[in-house]
């Protein structure tokens, strides 16, 4: 069965260099792909060659970059390395993008995951020239079936003036009915309330739309999404694990929140999947999950049974897991929800829901600042993606990391956080391998107090005791949230100058 079954569109099939000729120096170009899933992944290599041919003849050829969020070696790092990126949002994990912002070549806009499409709405970013979508199928009606990630697409298609598309046969057929595309959105003051009362309903279509006289090139393709590894469970991984279900526990015993939790949003990384993997071995059941991207083991506690259903906006998986799930979509239908991300991080429903949030951190100070983006206050990593969106709104969000870094030369609880993305103000509880810090409900002396003595490693603690105890007797009229501003930045410094904290 043809993928692309309208026949107008069908007559638009082209090849991907033919295709990136129609975008041109100095467009804005919205492409698709969210966590390494659903991005084109022909034409940024075609578009690459252009500028890079551009370019060795002394023209100027850049564009800039919109996604859903990080993409792939295929989209972000050819881009990347042909120097074809002056702007680029919202999130990126690619090694070569990563040193194409820090050097200030590219211009980096680090946005929430949930903002960016409504900010291309409001014209922020000026005009959409471009969009590059990756799809599933082309209906005969000319409605196109989502593949693995929805992300900020459908607004990529509403506002681009020219589309192209890319068609992966990769991608199972049998992804129609797994998407909900919400096309209710309106500018202010014309907003409405976002009606999704429960982590699986659906408010919108299962399908992309687009205006056929705007889609300028068709590609097929057939090629598999970036193959996401993940690291074994190590023991500090495993550790945190365990603190963060007991205190699960406690609160489900404290009759905060019903025995099959409330829904859970987790980040990617080793913490997240040692908590989900440890939510299969608990006692937990009937639990539901509202988040951002579905990775490994939350594919695998849903197979489970511990796991009812998920809502997210994109898959995030290795190669096994990702050829385990296309063989099998079928079974799946029902359980798993894709949405627009938009709608799978707005502040709306995860505070209607009571989302359980957990992410991952950089760094937070002893009054629970917590840096999610930067080292030593100035180089980016990835970004502040969907935490800020989670964490905020969230019934209960926790920020997990180590307690050190790099052999121990770093310690991820710092007497004044680097860059701070998430304010004391915005978060709950702090977790490393040491152990747990309840922050609700504190002052801040309080808050430094227990982070220093339940997350900070032993070869950190004394010395951050003695920086407060030497801020409260040096600030008696700042007690409030005592610092020694001579001193408060001193830890990183120290590590730029000598590698050791």
């Amino acid at each position: 069965m043809t993928r692309i079954s309208c026949p107008v569109l069908s007559k638009k099939i082209t090849t991907a260099a033919q295709a990136a000729e129609h975008i041109s120096p100095g467009d804005n170009v919205g492409m698709s792909g969210f966590t390494g899933s659903g991005y084109p992944k022909e034409v940024p290599g075609a578009l690459a060659e252009r500028m890079k041919s551009a370019h060795s003849t002394g023209e100027e050829f850049t564009i800039g970059l919109l996604t859903g969020a990080s993409t792939a070696q295929e989209l972000d790092g050819v881009l990347a390395e042909a120097e074809g990126v002056h702007l680029r949002a919202p999130f990126n994990t690619d090694p070569s993008m990563r040193r194409a912002i820090n050097s200030g070549d590219v211009e980096y806009i680090d946005t929430h995951l949930s903002h960016l499409a409504q900010q291309v709405w409001f014209g922020y970013f000026g005009k959409l020239d471009v969009a590059v979508v990756e799809v599933a199928a082309v209906l005969p009606n000319g409605l196109l079936v989502p593949g693995s990630s929805v992300g900020n697409n459908k607004t990529w298609l509403d506002q681009a003036d020219k589309v192209i598309l890319e068609v992966n046969e990769w991608h199972p057929r049998e992804y129609e009915g797994f998407h909900d595309v919400y096309y209710g959105t309106k500018l202010p003051p014309h907003r409405n309330p976002i009606q999704i009362l429960e982590p699986t309903q659906r408010i919108g279509d299962p399908y992309l739309r687009v205006d056929p006289d705007k889609v300028v090139a068709v590609v097929r393709t057939n090629a598999p999404d970036r193959d996401n590894s993940f690291s074994p469970v190590d023991d500090k991984s495993h550790a945190m694990a365990e603190y963060l279900i007991d205190f699960l526990r406690h609160e489900v015993s404290a009759g905060r929140m019903p025995k099959n939790l409330l829904p859970i949003q987790s980040g990617i990384g080793n913490v997240a999947n040692a908590v989900l993997e440890g939510l299969k071995e608990s006692e937990f059941e009937h639990l539901h999950s509202y988040t951002e991207v579905i990775q490994d083991n939350l594919l695998g506690l849903l197979d489970s049974g511990k796991l009812d259903s998920i809502s997210a906006t994109a898959f995030s998986l290795s190669r096994p897991v990702a050829e385990h799930f296309n063989a099998n979509a079928e079974s799946y239908k029902g359980r798993i929800l894709l949405r627009t991300q938009e709608m799978s991080n707005h502040p709306e429903i995860v505070r209607r829901l009571g989302i359980i949030a957990i992410n991952g951190m950089v760094e937070a100070d002893i009054y629970g600042h917590v840096n999610s983006t930067h080292i030593t206050g100035s180089k980016m990593m990835n970004g502040i993606g969907g935490s800020g969106d989670f964490a905020r709104n969230a019934f209960l969000n926790f920020f997990v990391s180590p307690s050190t870094a790099k052999d121990g030369s770093i310690s991820s609880i710092v007497p004044m956080a680097s860059h701070v993305d998430h304010t004391e103000h915005d978060v709950h509880v702090l977790v490393t391998e040491q152990g747990i810090a309840d922050l609700r409900g504190t002052s801040p002396v309080t808050r430094a107090k227990r982070i220093i003595d339940n997350c900070a490693h032993p070869d950190y603690r004394e010395r951050l005791h003695d920086y407060l105890d030497r801020a409260i007797a040096e600030s008696p009229n700042a007690a409030h949230t005592p610092h020694i501003l001579s001193e408060a930045l001193s830890w990183h410094t120290r590590f730029l100058e000598d590698g050791h904290m």
